[in-house]
């Protein structure tokens, strides 16, 4: 393959010279040509909230320029519940970092629906179907519970309700709100 001469910052349409030399496809922007380190004193509070809980955003839209993720931790004080939501089309993973955290639904796959308890310890993890209604629980007295959540969207989609039933998921154009 015959040699590729682009002055940097040139562009021959496929490939643009960055100022260090190196060629890169030219539909990579500068922002995502490199890795983001995010430090606790980093993360960012304006997000979705729920209350009773506390989001910390890490990687986002926002922070980052990630177009397909979010990722950061949410906090739940000692015997706390946060209040019923969901997070729209997101599908969201949890991680246990520290306390033992609950997370509680609705299970509507049987003959009446029950409200089921989901009971963690560090190092669980947990999986939440895009749509549906939950909240998390801490019900230790003394410690805070830590878990470390990431999105299939690039920004925390909240939407607090009033029950765990599905009565206030509402279909729109883009799906369930």
């Amino acid at each position: 393959m015959p040699a590729i001469h682009l002055p940097a910052g040139s562009s021959d349409g496929e490939h643009i010279r960055t100022p260090s030399g190196v060629l890169v496809p030219a539909e990579i922007d500068p922002f995502h040509r490199h890795l983001h380190h995010i430090a606790p004193s980093g993360l960012v509070d304006q997000t979705g909230q729920t209350s009773g809980m506390r989001r910390l955003e890490a990687v986002s839209g926002k922070t980052v320029g990630a177009k397909n993720l979010w990722m950061g931790q949410t906090h739940v004080p000692a015997s706390t519940s946060s209040a019923n939501h969901h997070h729209g089309a997101s599908e969201t993973a949890i991680y246990i970092v520290s306390g033992n955290p609950v997370f509680v639904f609705l299970d509507v796959e049987s003959d009446e629906p029950v409200e089921t308890r989901v009971e963690t310890n560090p190092g669980d993890y947990i999986f939440v179907p895009p749509w549906v209604p939950h909240r998390e629980e801490n019900p230790d007295p003394d410690s805070e519970a830590v878990v470390v959540i990431a999105r299939t969207t690039q920004e925390a989609i909240v939407v607090n309700l009033d029950g765990l039933d599905w009565s206030e998921v509402r279909l729109t154009e883009d799906g369930p709100r």
